[in-house]
């Protein structure tokens, strides 16, 4: 008998900004198959990954935890242990419990293996399939890290084992070119004090070093093309029973380096050309549901890890030809930041016949998902599961329009909102982010900005309201101190 559960898809963007679709007020670029899926499902407008970066969101994602809680979930390199703690319950190990296939197809970025010093040429264990997830094909890191390689279900694919792989992040290994030593041979100029001068691969210098492996390595422009195979693949693979898959898409995170066929579509340079082929690799997925017969079945979340980042490590003509594009809208900060532009991203819920089209104002954040999924499929959590993750999932569905009473964004700085009120602790690190020319948010004074009348967070109200930043602060304080239990 065919399945009745719902299929459920989460796509998860790498950098993409509340601005960037014009579902959200772009006007310089369309996304025809994101705009098509917010007018079939909710549009949130208040929708967060919990962080300003992407190893901590999905750290967050993935847990149901705030990532500041815990140490080691800032920004790893290429070669980092696995931070996920065994013994906890994950957003797919809730699937797994409920019958459901799960699969991981693109950007991990949550480190692999118990140690930095792993055999890349060995099954690397363990990763996602010992967190969840039955079936997983990625790349270790980010695109613009080494090692460059696909991994399925732990292992790197296409490795000859007369070339084995070599991944240093300290030092050089190997006698290969690097964008530091031998620039001429770059087909995309680094940003300088970026770290992007290390090992060359596809003519596009990466932070780390590596050797080997010389047949295993991809092309960026093959990158979101396999992704998308491999994402078709794992829907199709089995019809009766239903499924839960995490896409996650690399764009448009640097290097960006579009497939040969968008190059130059957008007018923006090769992030608006990305973005294009990320909404278009969206509409193909849609598309593949309906040939299999189960778009009506499936539940379908989109969303980004952080907001957006223009100058993130190369030159790539995303400043030179933003054109008045806006990538975070109206928001204040991006990438890194504390200010809105850092967390609130497109955040987008489409299931056919049983989510009614709307827009909603409702404070949501991607660390609900676990709690929101666990009582969404019957499967208990234990009283140390998910600490800061709340059942929203009526307001994801439509079914309420209340969302969180608080939240903690995590950018340089800690923030807190409440209600209307958003309160970013004070913070001695630098105001402005001097590589990307983005605020941080960082202040040594304490910030408190009324987002009802302020989306843009222009007018610090902390001394006009100095008992509400008291407020606010005991607050935050107090969420430091305490782990909710079940």
């Amino acid at each position: 008998m065919a399945q009745k559960r719902p299929n459920v898809v989460l796509i998860y963007v790498d950098d993409l900004g509340y601005g960037d679709l014009s579902s959200y007020g772009a006007t310089k670029i369309k996304t025809p198959h994101l705009d098509q899926l917010a007018k079939e499902g909710i549009q949130f407008t208040n929708g967060h990954s919990t962080s300003a970066t992407c190893t901590p969101s999905r750290y967050g994602l993935m847990t149901g935890e705030y990532p500041w809680r815990k140490s080691g979930t800032g920004v790893l390199p290429g070669d980092a242990a696995l931070i996920i703690p065994e013994g906890i319950t994950t957003l797919p190990a809730l699937f797994q419990r409920a019958g459901y296939r799960t699969g991981v197809v693109g950007k991990w970025h949550l480190g692999l293996g118990t140690a930095v010093e792993k055999d890349w040429n060995a099954e690397i264990t363990p990763g996602p399939n010992e967190r969840g997830f039955d079936y997983s094909f990625l790349f270790p890191a980010t695109a613009d890290r080494v090692p460059t390689v696909f991994m399925e279900n732990g292992r790197v694919l296409g490795l000859d084992p007369s070339d084995p792989i070599q991944v240093d992040y300290a030092k050089k290994v190997g006698l290969e070119p690097t964008g530091k030593e031998n620039p001429e041979l770059l087909k995309m100029k680094a940003s300088p004090n970026h770290g992007h001068d290390n090992t060359i691969v596809n003519g596009i210098g990466r932070i780390g070093y590596m050797s080997g492996g010389t047949k295993a390595r991809w092309t960026d422009e093959e990158v979101p093309l396999t992704f998308l195979q491999k994402a078709k693949d794992f829907m199709g693979a089995g019809r009766d029973q239903p499924f839960f898959l995490f896409y996650s898409l690399t764009e448009p995170h640097v290097p960006r380096m579009p497939s040969t066929f968008f190059k130059g579509k957008s007018g923006l340079g090769y992030r608006g050309d990305v973005i294009l082929q990320m909404d278009w690799a969206v509409g193909e997925i849609r598309q593949e549901l309906e040939r299999l017969g189960l778009a009506k079945n499936t539940l379908i979340i989109f969303t980004s890890d952080n907001g957006p980042v223009l100058n993130d490590g190369y030159e790539d003509e995303a400043v030179t030809k933003q054109n008045g594009h806006l990538p975070a809208g109206p928001l204040r900060g991006g990438k890194y930041s504390a200010f809105e532009g850092g967390t609130r991203v497109p955040f987008i819920v489409a299931w056919p016949r049983k989510v009614k089209p709307a827009i909603s104002d409702a404070l949501v954040s991607q660390v609900d998902l676990v709690a929101s999924f666990s009582a969404f499929l019957r499967q208990p959590l234990a009283a140390t599961d998910a600490p800061d993750s709340e059942n929203l999932m009526p307001t994801l569905l439509g079914k309420s329009s209340m969302g969180r009473e608080v939240l903690v964004q995590q950018g340089g700085a800690l923030a807190l909102v409440k209600g209307n009120w958003k309160y970013i602790e004070p913070n001695k690190g630098p105001a402005l982010n001097t590589l990307t020319n983005l605020e941080t948010g960082n202040a040594e004074a304490p910030q408190l900005y009324d987002l009802s009348t302020d989306q843009g967070e222009t007018q610090n109200l902390a001394q006009k309201h100095p008992e509400k930043v008291q407020e606010m602060a005991q607050l935050l304080q107090q969420l430091k101190q305490s782990r909710k239990t079940r």
